[in-house]
């Protein structure tokens, strides 16, 4: 195997992964990834025991144990930047041997579930629901910086996607990528599932006017009424392509479930976001761990 190279994979002084400052003894084979740190004790707090918090710039992360299980939750801040370096790091610790820098020649696979928070775009599908994402539709532009990703995008599903809302080609390129269907199967009861749209920024990539206008103020309605198969994009967030995208090229297992605490269409909003993220973080926790 070849040496990777130090300035590829960076790693502290201690030998910890650089940006997450994780060894790879702390890492568990299932992984909850959340946006906020302040998320992460909420879940942790729901733990038997918990052997480790670790804390470097945004990303924290502690492992337990729940139920015989053991879990490490983690905080990846906001972005597909920020899932680039989190799912790059996850599978370094679980496949690279850090001090020789070599790939280990046995693949590890990762179960990696996303919590968040997400915004509907479809009238029926109400506030205080859970979303889950059977695809996520990236409007960034990550996955197209890696090789093989043709392997693992559903490109007749993009093309459908650019002719129906006429996409612009001064934006990059849609693309669509599937979750894990054994994951995905766990938790279908009690959530509602669809294509999740993963978007570059919040306001203007999601179609919200303060005070800058929209270079296509039709394309929500577009992305609203686009339907492919079975399949129709419920809800809006900023992670899932990315985390479907590597964790597919990478060969894991990841799957998001958001709690939607507003509804685009509907123009409603839910009363406390905080209780409804704390009943999704019970909900994910049981399926993971009965």
């Amino acid at each position: 195997m070849p040496v990777i190279k130090n300035a590829d994979l960076l790693t502290c002084e201690d030998g910890s992964i650089y940006h997450l400052a994780l060894q790879p003894q702390q890492l568990a084979d299932t992984v909850i990834i959340v946006g906020d740190p302040d998320r992460v004790g909420l879940i942790s707090n729901h733990f038997d025991t918990v052997e480790c918090r670790i804390s470097n710039r945004e990303f924290n992360t502690h492992t337990g144990m729940l139920n015989g299980k053991r879990i490490s939750v983690l905080s990846t801040g906001i972005g597909t930047d920020n899932i680039d370096i989190v799912m790059n790091e996850l599978d370094a610790l679980a496949n690279i041997d850090l001090p020789s820098r070599r790939i280990k020649p046995e693949h590890k696979t990762l179960n990696v579930i996303r919590i968040g928070t997400s915004g509907s775009i479809q009238a029926d599908v109400p506030v205080g629901s859970f979303a889950l994402s059977s695809y996520g539709l990236g409007l960034d532009n990550l996955l197209h910086f890696y090789d093989n990703g043709s392997n693992t995008l559903d490109l007749q599903m993009s093309g459908a996607f650019m002719k129906h809302t006429g996409w612009n080609e001064n934006l990059s390129k849609p693309y669509f990528v599937k979750g894990s269907e054994e994951l995905i199967r766990k938790f279908e009861k009690g959530t509602i599932k669809g294509i999740t749209a993963t978007a570059p920024g919040f306001y203007g990539p999601q179609g919200r006017v303060l005070r800058l206008g929209l270079a296509n103020p039709e394309l929500n309605e577009k992305i609203k009424s686009f339907r492919y198969k079975d399949e129709r994009v419920i809800n809006f967030e900023m992670e899932t392509s990315a985390l479907y995208g590597l964790g597919s090229l990478l060969n894991h297992r990841v799957m998001t479930v958001c709690a939607l605490i507003a509804n685009r269409a509907t123009n409603e909003t839910y009363p406390d976001h905080k209780a409804l993220i704390g009943k999704l973080i019970v909900l994910v926790l049981e399926r993971l761990t009965n």
